[in-house]
């Protein structure tokens, strides 16, 4: 999902900003997936709290499909209607290959049975999927963002 800022991701960052006293005005916008179902599906791991990670190819951030992760940044987080739910912030970031994920990662992103192989495969199929979608060629030694992060608002699902 491209880095796409509206009026109602503007206007949830800004009741976040002005009751939490933030002075950032910088943030991401991210939807997971690119299905309802899978958006739906992945959200509900976070609001469970269980996904507390995600990845992208480094690919889709050099073409302008995804925003580049900083540690400290802010990401609001859409539901499968393009909705704000939920504004995370970056813990931690890192760059290498896809195949060089690892398995406290892959047990934080939280997907599948959370192994390494697992994760593995789930993400070379969604990637050879994207792939075939937009265009290029793909291969697990292609580098991927990795970034970790922690659900700030809204309140009730808020990391402690």
């Amino acid at each position: 999902m491209p880095n796409i800022r509206t009026p109602q991701t503007d206007a949830y960052f800004e009741a976040f900003r002005a009751a939490r006293g933030i002075a950032d005005t910088a943030y991401d916008v991210a939807r997971f997936g690119w299905t309802q179902g899978l958006t739906d599906e992945l959200n509900t791991l976070v609001f469970s709290g269980r996904k507390r990670a995600t990845c992208c190819l480094k690919q889709q951030i050099d073409v302008g499909k995804e925003g580049m992760a900083r540690v400290g940044g802010y990401c609001v987080m859409l539901d499968s209607s393009d909705r704000p739910v939920a504004i995370w912030r970056t813990t931690d970031v890192s760059v290498r290959p896809v195949n060089q994920v690892d398995d406290a990662f892959a047990w934080d992103e939280g997907e599948g049975d959370r192994s390494r192989a697992d994760w593995l495969r789930m993400h070379n199929n969604f990637y050879t999927a994207l792939a075939e979608r937009e265009g290029f060629a793909y291969d697990d030694g292609m580098p991927a963002v990795f970034e970790r992060f922690t659900i700030v608002w809204p309140p009730e699902h808020a990391d402690s």
